[in-house]
C-alpha cells in the first residue's frame, strides 16, 4: 500500500512510531501546510515527495491511498478531492463534520469505485471481538457507561482567549468530536443505532468543553461522557442482569477488561493485544483491505461510521451546537 499522508499533527507523529512494522505499507508522499514540519517528517522518514500545495499533492501518481489526518473541518473536502482524483481514502476520526457530508462521500466512493474507510482504532483492536462475544453472557443489558475525560493542555490557553483547533467551533472541534466520539463508536459498534439521542453539554465560547450523551435503546440506556476541561478515572462498563464487563482506560485503547458474573469476585483481566501501538492493528487491516478489495468489510465499516455521524449530528443539534459545515 503506497500511502500519501495529509497532515503533520500529533497523530502523524504517533503513526511514524509503528508504521515501519506494518508489512506492505510504504509512505511515498506527504502534504502539510506547515513547511517546517513537512521538511522534518520528510527527512526523518525518507519521504520522497513532499507538498505544501494540496492540488500538487493530488497530482502525485506514485501514491495509491490517501490518509487524511488534517483538522476535523477539512476532512470532507480532502476526502472528496482524493476520491475525485482516483485514490482510495483512509480518514481519521471524526470522519466529517456532519452526517450529510459523510453520506455524500460514501456515494462518491461508490461512484468512483474506490475504498473509503475511517481510521477509528477501537474497531480494529483484537480485544474488541472478545468484548462483543462476552455480551451474550451478561443476560439482558440494562446500563452502558463510558467515560473519556482528559484535561486538555490547550484548555488553559482556551480560558485565556487563545482558541486552538481542539476548541474551535469553526474547525468542528470540541469534546464530543475529539474524545466522546470514541465512546459513541464503541457503543454503536456493539449495539447499533439508538432510538433517541440527547447531549447535555458544557458550552464555553460556542464550543463544548465537556458533556454527557445519553442514548436510549428502549430496553437499556447508554451514557457517554467526554471531557477536555476536567479529568477523572477513565473507564467503561456494560451491565446486564447476569453480569458485567469492565474496561479500564479509554475504549480507543481497549486494554485490560474483565467479564464478571453477578456471583464472581477477583476476576482476572483479559488482554490479547500485547504491547503494539493502538494504531498498528488498523493499518495492518487497511493494507489487507486495499490488497483484497474487501468491499463487504468496507460497507459494514461505513454503516457504523454513518450511524455514529448520525448520533454526533443529533447530539450537537440537541445541544444547540452548530458548525459552519451545517450551514452549507
Amino acid at each position: 500500500m503506497k500511502l500519501g499522508i495529509m497532515g503533520s499533527g500529533f497523530i502523524i507523529r504517533d503513526f511514524f512510531t509503528f508504521s515501519h512494522l506494518v508489512d506492505g505499507l510504504e509512505v511515498v508522499s506527504m502534504y502539510a501546510r506547515n513547511e517546517e514540519k513537512l521538511a522534518e517528517f520528510g527527512k526523518q522518514h525518507s519521504i520522497a515527495n513532499q507538498y505544501n500545495e494540496m492540488d500538487a499533492f493530488f497530482e502525485d501518481k506514485e501514491m495509491e491511498v490517501v490518509y487524511v489526518a488534517l483538522p476535523n473541518h477539512m476532512h470532507y473536502q480532502a476526502c472528496k478531492q482524493a476520491l475525485l482524483a482516483g485514490y482510495d481514502v483512509i480518514c481519521e476520526k471524526p470522519f466529517t463534520s456532519n452526517k450529510t457530508e459523510l453520506e455524500e462521500l460514501v456515494e462518491l466512493a461508490k461512484k468512483q469505485g474506490k475504498i473509503l474507510i475511517e481510521a477509528l482504532t477501537t474497531h480494529f483492536l483484537p480485544n474488541m471481538p472478545l468484548v462483543k462475544e462476552s455480551i451474550s453472557s451478561l443476560g439482558d443489558i440494562k446500563i452502558v457507561t463510558t467515560n473519556y475525560s482528559q484535561y486538555s493542555s490547550r484548555y488553559d490557553a482556551f480560558k485565556q482567549g487563545t482558541i486552538l483547533p481542539a476548541f474551535d467551533n469553526a474547525m468542528s472541534g470540541g469534546a464530543l468530536m475529539d474524545l466522546n466520539v470514541y465512546n459513541i463508536n464503541f457503543v454503536v459498534a456493539l449495539f447499533g443505532m439508538p432510538k433517541k439521542v440527547e447531549y447535555m453539554a458544557n458550552i464555553e465560547q460556542n464550543i463544548d468543553t465537556s458533556g454527557i450523551v445519553t442514548m436510549d435503546y428502549g430496553t437499556f440506556k447508554a451514557v457517554c461522557i467526554g471531557a477536555k476541561d476536567c479529568k477523572a478515572p477513565v473507564m467503561s462498563t456494560i451491565q446486564g442482569d447476569k453480569g458485567n464487563v469492565m474496561i479500564m482506560g479509554p475504549v480507543s485503547l481497549l486494554n485490560d477488561f474483565t467479564v464478571a458474573k453477578n456471583s464472581d469476585s477477583n476476576v482476572a483481566p483479559t488482554n490479547i493485544q500485547g504491547d503494539e501501538h493502538r494504531m498498528y492493528f488498523e493499518f495492518v487491516k487497511f493494507v489487507e483491505i486495499m490488497k483484497t478489495r474487501d468491499q463487504a468489510y468496507v460497507d459494514a465499516s461505513l454503516k457504523v461510521s454513518v450511524d455514529v455521524m448520525d448520533v454526533l449530528t443529533q447530539a450537537r443539534k440537541s445541544a444547540g451546537l452548530v458548525f459552519p459545515a451545517d450551514l452549507k
